[in-house]
């Protein structure tokens, strides 16, 4: 039984009116959450753009979310918030334009098949090594920069075939978040129902949105120039799948097109596996026992014949907990919203078309009715009998469904390698003065950053 909780932002005790959440929401979504919100089966909230309700009993989320996809689509307000990164990528496309884009974007993913990366992570991880180590002598190291640093360039190596460099992982870095603040603002904006045109944030949330489009699309546009020069031996990576990709009618993606899908895959990719395992290393810091058993689940792995290779994962199950608990801690992805096309009766509301539902992995993950000891960290919950049906019911971090992440499966194997070389070669230590402060806006992160000591593993 795990004893370490998690910083969580304070609960509130009384429900705030209508305008008050509105203005709290500004800045994180978490921030409207009261005491009843994590016991309650539904909720709502009216707004001048419409009535929204968060749904936190489990067979009616498995509903929404297995149902057709053009009954539930995808809000009206992903598209609002993120439009100026991933344009219309498969992340906030709807209906036959979402149709069209998950086929032709299925294959890239047998590409990304753990046993064909493998190798890739581990460059990646063997370069965060190297860096880490010139920081690994006691000092405060910032860590939730480092892990955007590491999935970045996992992600530009399996996209690309290339590393993504120290500056570049910095310009990303500053550019995200700065946008998503901004954008969430601009989502928070559109909610209020209020004018997009004058919306200061969205406009001055383009300058960031430039920055990484321009980052990607001079990626995308320097493989076509390469194809045009070698189109007998282009790389073959994630990129060279988009391009080969074609619809029902033999039609390919257009550069600006690609351009979209590898937004949503780069910032998808490496933004959530990024916050997840800044929050993972924060935790194993506080919890010294499971970083103890970690590491000797790892040294086992690594004592293997050959070294560690993709047939050990199987040996990680602690490792691979670690991992999973975290996101059940901090889902990355805290709210996911889904408009309703049609007038129905949920619980005992009446539910108006166009009315907006609120999943929220961050609810239903903590939810006081569904788990025991819902804010502390145990990751052997997932090794108990008693905790099996609320894991199957009550916990999906990559959704579910028919939109269900694609990149479910990359990101436990990526979070399992990077935690596996942490705690292989350094011993984790918490900086008592620094209490990251959770803050919900497109993702997951901390207000103030994720800090960590480090030192040198003497082995």
């Amino acid at each position: 039984m795990g004893n370490v909780v998690g910083p969580m932002p304070n609960i509130r005790t009384k429900k705030l009116n209508p305008v008050a959440r509105i203005l709290q929401a500004r800045h994180c979504s978490i921030n409207v959450l009261y005491e009843r919100s994590y016991v309650m089966k539904m909720g709502d909230i009216w707004t001048p753009r419409g009535m929204m309700y968060f749904i936190n009993q489990p067979d009616i989320v498995s509903r929404i979310l297995h149902s057709d996809p053009d009954l539930y689509p995808k809000s009206d307000l992903m598209g609002a918030t993120l439009h100026q990164v991933l344009g219309n990528g498969i992340f906030v496309s709807k209906g036959q334009t979402w149709r069209r884009q998950r086929k032709m974007m299925t294959p890239a993913f047998e590409l990304a098949r753990i046993s064909e990366v493998f190798d890739l992570m581990m460059d990646a991880a063997k370069a965060m090594k190297e860096r880490l180590d010139l920081m690994a002598d006691g000092q405060e190291v910032r860590i939730d920069f480092e892990m955007t640093h590491v999935a970045a360039d996992i992600i530009f190596r399996t996209i690309f075939s290339e590393p993504l460099t120290r500056e570049d992982a910095e310009t990303i870095f500053s550019a995200f978040n700065s946008y998503q603040e901004l954008a969430y603002e601009h989502g928070v904006w559109s909610m209020a129902g209020l004018p997009q045109a004058f919306s200061l944030a969205r406009m001055r949330a383009q300058k960031y949105a430039r920055i990484i489009r321009t980052m990607l699309g001079r990626m995308v546009h320097r493989r076509f120039e390469l194809l045009a020069a070698n189109p007998e031996n282009p790389p073959r990576d994630i990129l060279a799948s988009l391009i080969e990709a074609t619809d029902d009618d033999g039609v390919h993606f257009t550069e600006s097109e690609l351009t979209d899908q590898i937004a949503v895959l780069f910032l998808a990719g490496h933004e959530t596996s990024a916050s997840t395992m800044a929050w993972a290393i924060y935790l194993l810091g506080e919890d010294r026992e499971i970083q103890k058993r970690m590491r000797e689940e790892i040294d086992l792995v690594f004592a293997q014949e050959g070294g560690f290779a993709p047939r050990h994962f199987k040996l990680m199950k602690l490792t691979r907990d670690v991992f999973r608990e975290t996101l059940r801690l901090y889902p990355p992805v805290p709210f996911v919203p889904r408009d309703i096309t049609r007038d129905e009766v949920i619980r005992d509301k009446n539910v108006r078309r166009g009315s907006t539902i609120f999943v929220s992995p961050w609810l239903l993950h903590r939810h006081r009715k569904h788990w025991k000891n819902p804010d502390v960290f145990d990751p052997d919950r997932f090794s108990r009998e008693d905790e099996k049906e609320s894991i199957r019911t009550s916990y999906m971090p990559f959704s579910e469904g028919s939109r269900v992440c694609l990149g479910a499966s990359f990101a436990m194997q990526e979070g399992a390698i990077i935690l596996a070389m942490m705690t292989r070669y350094f011993v984790i230590a918490p900086v008592e003065s620094r209490v990251p402060k959770p803050v919900a806006r497109l993702s997951l992160r901390s207000e103030n950053g994720v800090f960590v000591k480090l030192l040198r593993r003497q082995t």
